[in-house]
């Protein structure tokens, strides 16, 4: 943030070498934290993606699901490193595994009716390998962005596909879910960007990228629980939506034993 370090607190990890920063101020409450709220909100999406995770295992979906929660581990852990260093090898950390995350998602999407079964996993895995590579060396910037929302947009159709064929209306809440959270996510993201002058004079900072962050946690659980749920379907494991404590929506399938 352009106001800098707190009085009082030096920087451990030196100057910003990041090409963007968020309107919360550096070093508010730790020298090994850079931007403590956007640090830490990332927990939770890690917490999500855990539960997702053994969930996945301990029904014995397929192998690809427990990689999607992974991937949703390790990106909330990179997002985590680069904003408690601001620096930008950290900022690859959080920006490559969102580009391996949404060329995964793409994969589970599309999947189902790809013909060629090792063209598709092989040329997406190529395809992020060489983003990775490239983005080392070059900085994208808005390019980045771009590059992002065009990837997710070719995911669209196809959620919105599986949404009009699934007639569970838990199942459909989960899909609404996912499309409320990102919205609101995307509204605090925007709101934190454009007018961050303004937020910066207020008594109360909202911590508008921190919420992105709360609300992409769990949106990538509720895209991920509905993707599961319709998976099962399309596999005959006869799932439903159950909460647990009666809050937290997962899928419990049942498998015919001849699986």
């Amino acid at each position: 943030m352009a106001d800098g370090i707190s009085e009082g607190i030096s920087s451990f990890w030196g100057p910003v070498t990041s090409t963007i920063e968020c309107c919360e101020k550096n070093y508010a409450y730790s020298s090994y934290i850079a931007e403590f709220y956007n640090t830490i909100s990332n927990i939770p999406s890690i917490l999500l993606a855990l539960i997702g995770l053994v969930n996945a295992l301990r029904q014995r979906f397929e192998k690809r699901f427990s990689v999607l929660h992974i991937s949703n581990m390790i990106l909330a852990i990179g997002s985590m490193l680069y904003h408690a260093t601001l620096q930008r090898v950290q900022q690859q950390s959080d920006e490559t595994p969102m580009v391996w995350e949404i060329l995964l998602y793409m994969y589970i999407l599309y999947s189902p009716d790809w013909h060629y079964r090792s063209t598709m996993p092989t040329f997406l895995f190529l395809y992020g390998a060489v983003f990775a590579v490239v983005h080392s060396v070059v900085r994208f910037g808005i390019g980045f962005k771009l590059h992002y929302v065009i990837l997710c947009l070719i995911c669209t159709p196809r959620m919105y596909k599986y949404y009009i064929h699934t007639q569970d209306a838990a199942a459909k809440w989960l899909a609404k879910m996912y499309v409320a959270t990102i919205l609101l996510g995307s509204l605090c993201w925007l709101c934190d960007r454009v007018f961050c002058k303004e937020i910066s004079h207020w008594p109360i900072n909202p911590q508008g990228h921190a919420l992105w962050h709360l609300f992409m946690g769990f949106n990538s659980y509720f895209a991920n629980t509905f993707l599961m749920f319709c998976r099962a379907q399309q596999r005959g494991w006869a799932p439903r939506v159950v909460h647990f404590l009666g809050i937290l929506p997962y899928v419990k399938i049942e498998k015919p034993k001849s699986q």
